[in-house]
């Protein structure tokens, strides 16, 4: 996908005053139609998960060191074998290309172009093949079918694409009470009426941009990548999306996929040492400790909270990751003193795509490391792999 220089040139401008990632936010409030922007910055319930997960960072601080020669320092991450420019990559976001055109590759491109990794959506518009030629190191997210021949169908089709690396999601038994976007107006497929067109006519830049850009080139999205075939619309007055029957799944499906994939194979979703150790058992390269951003079971500790329980529990012998709540580089700085080797980000790159497109995405991406980079330096340290707990207190 080439973007046009004028569009770039206004990117840039949208991009103008973004200090922090929260920027960001507050941009994509004004520019989405509220039941989008609902879906994105919604959990469940009460939103306590969603809570928790932002203010488990304010429980820890730092314990800087002084008089150290920083001058060095690199916030380049090595992981499976990849250095990376920086401990951190792009979570999975479902409808990515609704909130910003071809949403899903200007995120992996943004990712590329960033020196970081990006996971694709198992519930993306874009089909994973396309997204997959644009940005050849992208991960794949999937939400397991429920049956095993689907299973396999998919597992093959990821395969055939060239992606190396398999994440499974495994926190989605069934389906969550997600009252906030029955509120918000928001339902997948979204249903045609005169709400919905007022968001529409109110929203006029997110509507000729985005909406009538992707149908007028594209057509109406689907779901592409739920299964091995294409799933419903992303708009629809009478199809039901197909989310499948998955209450039944257990750790014989993983080791299922786990002998017909042969590629890198990580859990997300962990929130127990002994998941965590089950999954290195079964073969899993790696771990990634996440509520899914508050949006399954409300109530749910945050990935912080638990972080160094697992990380204890398998030690080197899977890589341990985490997402949900970070926002700053000192956040990094304290998911990886608590054990984690690398970290994920999410609704933050969703807004800044869906704002300002890709110089949205390398904005939010060059904040990040920035602060990383000057952190660094503060804490008194020059590699990644220097920051541990003797850093870090409860606060």
């Amino acid at each position: 996908m080439t973007i046009r220089s004028g569009n770039i040139d206004r990117s840039t401008r949208l991009c103008r005053g973004v200090l922090c990632l929260d920027d960001f936010e507050m941009k994509a409030r004004r520019h989405l139609p509220k039941p989008l922007f609902g879906y994105i910055a919604g959990a469940t319930e009460t939103n306590a998960s969603l809570r928790h997960n932002a203010e488990a960072f304010q429980a820890y601080a730092f314990r800087p060191r002084v008089l150290r020669d920083v001058s060095t320092r690199s916030t380049e991450t090595s992981l499976f074998g990849k250095t990376h420019a920086a401990p951190f990559g792009i979570a999975p976001m479902g409808i990515s290309a609704l909130m910003a055109y071809r949403g899903d590759i200007v995120l992996a491109q943004g990712a590329d172009q960033s020196g970081i990794p990006m996971i694709i959506s198992g519930s993306s518009l874009i089909p994973l093949e396309e997204i997959a030629a644009a940005s050849p190191q992208a991960w794949f997210q999937a939400y397991l079918p429920g049956e095993p021949d689907r299973i396999d169908a998919l597992i093959d089709r990821v395969a055939a694409a060239g992606i190396g690396t398999l994440l499974l999601t495994v926190d989605t038994a069934t389906l969550p009470n997600r009252e906030n976007n029955v509120r918000a107006g928001f339902s997948t497929p979204l249903r045609p009426g005169l709400r919905l067109a007022w968001q529409g006519i109110s929203h006029p830049s997110w509507t000729t941009g985005t909406f009538l850009r992707t149908i007028a080139r594209h057509g109406i999205p689907h779901f592409e990548n739920s299964y091995a075939t294409r799933g419903a619309p992303i708009i629809s007055s009478n199809v039901m999306r197909d989310f499948g029957r998955r209450d039944h799944l257990n750790w014989t499906h993983l080791e299922q996929i786990r002998k017909r994939w042969s590629g890198r194979l990580v859990v997300k979703g962990i929130m127990h040492p002994e998941d965590a150790a089950r999954a290195a058992d079964t073969g899993a390269d790696g771990v990634i400790v996440s509520n899914h951003g508050g949006r399954q079971l409300d109530g749910t500790t945050s990935p912080l909270q638990v972080l160094p329980e697992i990380a204890a529990r398998v030690g080197d012998s899977i890589a341990v990751m985490i997402d949900g709540g970070i926002r700053r580089g000192t956040d990094i700085m304290k998911a990886l003193a608590l054990g984690a080797r690398f970290v994920f980000v999410g609704r933050p790159f969703l807004y800044a795509a869906a704002v300002a497109g890709l110089p949205g995405v390398l904005k939010a991406a060059d904040i990040l490391k920035a602060e990383l980079h000057s952190n660094m330096a503060l804490l008194g340290v020059t590699r990644v792999t220097d920051i541990s707990a003797d850093y870090i207190t409860r606060a």
